[in-house]
């Protein structure tokens, strides 16, 4: 069977652009997506302290929640979106490689607009990025090969418009594009330890340098391929919406059943909702791509999706942000408080006193 005849029509238009000459991500914007991949995760690693890690690990359930919610739910509920909705294959494939993905270091300039906890946030996107080595492509495995209710799993069916008949997750191809990652983070490591002042100078251009190249990338891509926007079922637009909202609805009650601080809760949920889209592009380009025409095409068709999750999840995180940042403003300004009066008269200032405990 031909993998064109049995996809969704944003697929065959994209076989069609292929087939002209023409792919989603072109020859310009492929290293431009590298350098920007590198940059976040050098970024990413100009904030991590191993000290951090250590005083973290003392107060582990924030970050024990974040990897539950991140690595427990977001896999999960990809796997039920794209189930519930029917998805193509190579869509549903796409989606919950993005439900397994780690934060991504956007998520910590959500997380300090919205008032959140930048220190926990910054903690549970390395934690995140550091595990995903592991956990993405055995969640992707599992959930790729997940068969409910007498229905093929999405890589059989996948393996059954292919030629050969067969298609595996390329489990080691992942390991070492993940693998290929962790050196720039590295490197921001041994610059934070160097030279703390230039680390924080990455830390800042990192982020605010991924939303450029993101909205540019999408700005590209969409200005290019405006037509694959009417010809994409409304299922899969709203499953790339879907995904990241429910990411944040999930990670605040979650963090809000087991007692966290507001604080936390507004951090767990933006980490829990935004995943690292730059780096979903980068893994089906490094590992489901090929030489061959029909391992490219499938690369350009499951590119589209983490496309549109990019593009919505931007939108949507402003949006919840700066609910956050108004619902938050009180109880921010409380816990500064607190922290400047234990700085002044101790650790111990105003324990066990009647009364706002942070009041001024």
């Amino acid at each position: 069977m031909n993998l064109i005849l049995l996809a969704s029509d944003v697929s065959v238009l994209i076989a069609q652009k292929l087939a002209g000459g023409t792919e989603l991500i072109n020859k310009l914007e492929k290293p431009l997506l590298g350098v920007l991949v590198l940059v976040i995760m050098f970024g990413m690693g100009a904030t991590l302290n191993l000290n951090d890690f250590k005083v973290a690990l003392k107060k582990p359930k924030g970050i024990l929640v974040g990897f539950l919610s991140q690595f427990g739910f977001m896999p999960a509920l990809a796997f039920g979106i794209s189930w519930v909705f029917q998805l193509d294959p190579q869509n549903a494939i796409a989606l919950i490689l993005i439900g397994c993905l780690p934060a991504g270091s956007t998520s910590n300039m959500f997380a300090y607009f919205s008032r959140g906890d930048l220190a926990l946030s910054i903690s549970m996107t390395s934690a995140s990025t550091l595990m995903a080595i592991i956990m993405t492509p055995i969640l992707l495995v599992f959930y790729g090969g997940l068969s409910i209710g007498g229905t093929e799993s999405f890589t059989t069916q996948l393996g059954a418009q292919m030629e050969g008949g067969k298609f595996v997750i390329p489990v080691k191809d992942i390991i070492v594009s993940l693998l290929v990652v962790m050196v720039p983070v590295i490197g921001g490591m041994i610059l934070l330890k160097k030279s703390p002042g230039w680390a924080k100078a990455a830390e800042d251009t990192a982020g605010f340098a991924g939303i450029l190249v993101i909205l540019f990338l999408l700005a590209s891509v969409l200005a290019r391929h405006s037509d694959l926007i009417v010809a994409t079922d409304w299922k899969i637009i709203l499953s790339s919406i879907l995904v990241g909202l429910a990411g944040f609805k999930f990670g605040y009650l979650f963090s809000w059943l087991l007692g966290l601080p507001p604080r936390f809760r507004r951090t767990i949920s933006l980490e829990t909702g935004i995943q690292n889209g730059p780096l979903a592009f980068a893994i089906v380009l490094l590992t489901f791509g090929g030489s061959t025409a029909e391992k490219n095409l499938l690369a350009n068709q499951m590119l589209w999706l983490p496309i549109l999750y990019s593009m919505f999840i931007v939108i949507t995180s402003s949006v919840v942000t700066l609910i956050y940042r108004k619902i938050g403003k009180d109880d921010y300004e409380l816990y500064v408080n607190e922290g400047v009066q234990k700085k002044l008269f101790g650790p111990h200032y105003r324990d066990g006193m009647s009364g706002p405990k942070a009041a001024v």
